[in-house]
């Protein structure tokens, strides 16, 4: 089995952010998202990975190269425009060959994995396997619908009025048969060749399509409040670990990581938090469900349920809560006031006022 993973896309939902990095290096527990999904691959004993990559290429590439530092191997396919999943296939063909093949969106988090879900495809090995889950508002998603025994009987894209809540959730695994179902269909009404389409072409010429049900935590990391909640949910799971430098007058409450090289100065953090390689913070309330990326400086900081990226500092701020803050960015104030919720890309300056 091989792996496609799609990570093209623009991220217009997490801009500013995705103006300067690619939404898929997002960092959740201080980990790229794109990471944790690959992770997740290679627990399935697939190591060769194809990566739909778009304009961010460069900045993909950088952070993951060949994949040998993550034991895969890794090919990068360049979709100049995007034309639609089905048309993800259409490019990687080569690639793929005539191997079953898992389809996994680069930008969803399922922290618990998909081994399931790949162990009864590889058993029945239907035509086409979608991982679904129960959503209260099938709407907005493509929608499968299934028998009593798991196989599907069709699939619609954000349907009106929905007859079942099952909800495709952005794995799929597939035969080599599904080559001949992208060649087969025509884009949609928005331009693009659909994997629901590809699928229900394979219902109409008697394949069989199955679905798996995913019990476990999913989230589409596209918005800023859809990666502090996951960002939440992957800290609740973290264990104390301290192998930077915490002084006698600092105080870490329960589940902290505090990286190599790392220096917490009188200072107070309230876990589940990790503190990220070479950072210094002093001064300092940390609460909890927050991620400090590497080489930051918090200086009379308080914050919490918030990610600060690499290398960003914060001065004199207080009272900040369900902020993002991109790589770099310099956010300060004259004195701790109160709350604060900002969302800062890469390399801004902001001064808060008391």
């Amino acid at each position: 089995m091989k792996a496609l993973v799609l990570s093209g896309g623009t991220g217009t939902r997490l801009r500013p952010f995705s103006y300067s990095m690619p939404k898929q290096l997002i960092p959740i527990a201080n980990k790229p998202v794109l990471e944790h999904v690959l992770d997740n691959i290679k627990d399935l004993g697939v190591t060769e990975i194809g990566i739909i990559v778009g304009d961010h290429e460069p900045a993909i590439a950088a952070v993951f190269g060949d994949g040998s530092g993550l034991g895969v191997r890794i090919t990068y396919l360049r979709q100049e425009a995007p034309l639609g999943l089905a048309h993800c296939v259409t490019l990687a063909k080569d690639f793929l060959g005539d191997d079953d093949f898992v389809m996994y969106l680069g930008d969803n988090m399922l922290p618990q994995g998909v081994r399931e879900a790949a162990d009864a495809f590889r058993a029945g090995r239907p035509a086409a396997q979608v991982v679904v889950q129960k959503v209260a508002d099938p709407r907005a998603f493509g929608v499968a619908e299934v028998d009593g025994a798991g196989a599907v009987r069709r699939l619609v894209e954000k349907p009106a009025e929905p007859r079942s809540n099952l909800a495709l959730i952005g794995v799929y695994f597939f035969t080599a048969a599904v080559h001949e179902a992208v060649a087969a269909i025509a884009p949609s009404a928005r331009g693009e060749l659909e994997i629901t389409d590809a699928v229900q072409w394979l219902l109409s010429e008697g394949h069989e399509v199955r679905a798996h049900e995913y019990a476990g935590y999913w989230k589409d990391t596209g918005k800023v409040d859809d990666v502090l909640e996951c960002n939440r949910e992957l800290l609740d799971g973290v264990e104390r670990s301290v192998a930077g430098e915490v002084d006698a007058r600092s105080t870490l409450i329960g589940a902290v990581v505090v990286e190599p090289g790392a220096r917490v100065v009188r200072s107070v953090i309230e876990g589940p938090a990790i503190v990220g390689a070479g950072t210094v913070i002093e001064d300092s309330r940390i609460g909890p469900h927050t991620t400090i990326g590497r080489d930051c400086v918090l200086t009379g900081a308080r914050l919490e349920y918030s990610i600060v990226l690499d290398g960003a500092t914060v001065s004199h701020v207080g009272g900040l809560r369900g902020s993002l803050l991109g790589r770099s960015a310099a956010v300060s104030g004259s004195e701790l006031g109160s709350h604060h919720r900002l969302v800062v890309g890469d390399h801004t300056r902001v001064e808060v006022a008391a």
